[in-house]
């Protein structure tokens, strides 16, 4: 069974803003999960925007393919589950990964 995706966007502790993704990126919802991504860089304004993936359970291609459009404007935060999906697809060459 897929669980859901839930998107939070808010400000950080250090004033980066925080788009917090939890549950699976997955074809589904990817159309979702992009859109959420274009609005979080808009509306962020010139502030560092980090996308939190520590809660992501599963993350496949149509999800990368909605990270690598704007990893120019992007920080992510990930845990040990998606760290390497990171480094293998190259994303973590082309953005700043933090490891949480």
């Amino acid at each position: 069974m897929t669980t859901e995706l839930t998107l939070t966007t808010g400000p950080g502790p250090d004033g980066a803003v925080v788009l917090t993704a939890s549950g699976e990126i997955d074809m589904s919802n990817a159309e979702t999960f992009a859109g959420a991504l274009t609005r979080a860089v808009s509306g962020a304004a010139g502030a560092r925007l980090v996308v939190d993936l520590t809660a992501v359970q599963y993350l496949d291609s149509a999800g990368l393919s909605a990270l690598f459009a704007q990893a120019d404007h992007i920080e992510l935060r990930t845990g040990p589950l998606l760290a390497p999906l990171l480094e293998i697809s190259g994303l973590s060459e082309l953005t700043t990964v933090h490891h949480a």
